[in-house]
């Protein structure tokens, strides 16, 4: 089963998983496939500690990264990122931070 939670910004029905459940971790595909299961705007998942946001088919697809740069097993070098995301109605703004890459 999965293990998610969804919400309401605006007009955007918006999916939240930690990222553990998608199998191989961080694939697009898989991350897709809950987000249809989840009949969500916008996909929000982690655990892979590496920074993505990118729209497929439609619908937004966001990974926070980690904010400490921790350590991960898919990461050889996780840079430290957090996305702050601003919803108003009909509109999603979203703003990507890190650190340069050494």
């Amino acid at each position: 089963a999965v293990v998610s939670t969804q919400s309401t910004g605006g007009q955007f029905k918006i999916g939240l998983i930690h990222g553990h459940q998608v199998v191989p971790w961080g694939d697009h595909d898989a991350i897709a496939t809950i987000r249809r299961q989840l009949d969500v705007d916008v996909m929000i998942s982690g655990h892979t500690h590496k920074l993505e946001a990118y729209e497929k088919d439609g619908k937004f697809y966001i990974n926070p990264g980690s904010v400490t740069g921790a350590y991960s097993a898919l990461e050889r070098d996780p840079v430290p990122a957090f996305i702050l995301m601003d919803i108003q109605s009909s509109t999603l703004v979203t703003t990507v931070s890190s650190l340069p890459p050494d």
